[in-house]
């Protein structure tokens, strides 16, 4: 408490002199950083500052952005075409391009792996083409396990991101119980959440902001407060909440994260972990954005229900092969329908897009 003007002086001047990135790794010490990024360069130098992420989160906007990066493909190139020969693959071909694009994902991860924590693993992201095939989604996460294993990444640092569809958790169920980790991505609701977590999911990592507002000007809206107005913080929250209730051994990592104050709103809410972007990292590792410590206390909503929504509680179960608790908690459901949707569509354009570039560069 600041009692006297020297303790306000005192205040001040740690506040101006000290970034939000330090204050969060020594007034938090329940909550684990990660970076939503594969860029090394940018990690690289934070490591340098003295920051260490635990995991590296990715998907196929990301891929696509640093493939097309001049400096990151000089660096891979020749790996892809030794690769393309030595497997001989036909570009024209999708199997064959998808091969490329995993390869792709496991060398753009495996730069960023040195400068991860001891135990951090890398995310790779399913084909969103593969969202609703659970032994498409299956197949396609031990492809990518199996690569990262023969490129020097060991299965147990490694982590398998799923859409939350139906069939995506169904998929999760089936490789957690094979022993490969799986992170429900795409995550809007609590439904979503539960279902994750009866699936066994490592992570769940819900979108505080819908995807399009990364790649659309106008759809990001900013809030007076942020951790009582956004409409995904009680979602969130609730997640928490329903997990505490549950004893669940799926940890909660909100990602889609725009700003610092958005970071501080979900600091607030006490998830496990946060994915963030490289740039927003950077931006929290200056000096002078530091908040008053009170500021980054769990915050309370009173009144926000951690049961669940839906046709699917906290007391429902995975059963049935065409998981119909979660089908009918998404369709009752009209922003998580619209946001899932929207999200595996700007997914597989990007994908779309990577594709164009391989056979660009390659053909």
């Amino acid at each position: 408490m600041i009692t006297s003007r020297s303790d306000f002086r005192r205040f001040y001047t740690t506040i101006s002199d000290t970034s939000l990135l330090t204050q969060l790794i020594s007034v938090r010490h329940d909550l684990t950083l990660d970076v939503d990024s594969m860029n090394d360069q940018a990690v690289a130098e934070l490591k340098a500052k003295g920051y260490t992420f635990h995991d590296m989160t990715s998907n196929q906007a990301i891929v696509f952005g640093q493939l097309t990066d001049e400096r990151q493909w000089a660096d891979i190139s020749a790996e892809i075409k030794q690769f393309i020969g030595r497997h001989s693959l036909n570009l024209r071909e999708d199997g064959d391009v998808l091969r490329v694009i995993n390869l792709a994902t496991v060398l753009l991860a495996r730069k960023v792996y040195s400068y991860l924590a001891p135990t951090g693993r890398l995310h790779a992201q399913i084909s969103p083409s593969f969202s609703f095939d659970t032994e498409k989604i299956v197949e396609h996460a031990k492809q990518l396990v199996r690569l990262f294993k023969d490129y020097g990444i060991p299965e147990e640092r490694v982590c398998i991101k799923i859409p939350s569809t139906p069939a995506g958790l169904l998929a999760c169920r089936q490789l957690e119980g094979e022993g490969i980790r799986t992170l429900a991505t795409c995550l809007f609701s609590v439904p979503q959440a539960v279902a994750a977590h009866q699936a066994g999911c490592l992570y769940v990592a819900p979108y505080f902001n819908e995807l399009r507002v990364h790649f659309e000007r106008g759809v990001w809206k900013e809030y007076n407060d942020t951790v009582h107005e956004h409409p995904m913080a009680p979602v969130i929250y609730s997640i928490v909440k329903a997990f505490q209730k549950l004893n669940s051994n799926t940890l909660v990592m909100p990602a889609s994260i725009v700003n610092l104050s958005e970071v501080v709103a979900l600091t607030r809410l006490s998830p496990n972990h946060l994915t963030i972007s490289a740039g927003v990292l950077q931006d929290m590792a200056q000096p002078g954005t530091a908040v008053a410590n009170e500021d980054l206390e769990q915050a309370v909503m009173d009144g926000v229900n951690s049961s669940g929504r839906g046709n699917l509680t906290v007391s429902s179960k995975i059963t049935d092969p065409e998981n119909h608790a979660l089908s009918e908690a998404i369709q009752a459901d009209t922003e998580t329908q619209r946001k899932l949707n929207d999200a595996l569509q700007i997914f597989d354009d990007m994908e779309r897009k990577t594709k164009a570039f391989l056979c660009e560069r390659l053909l």
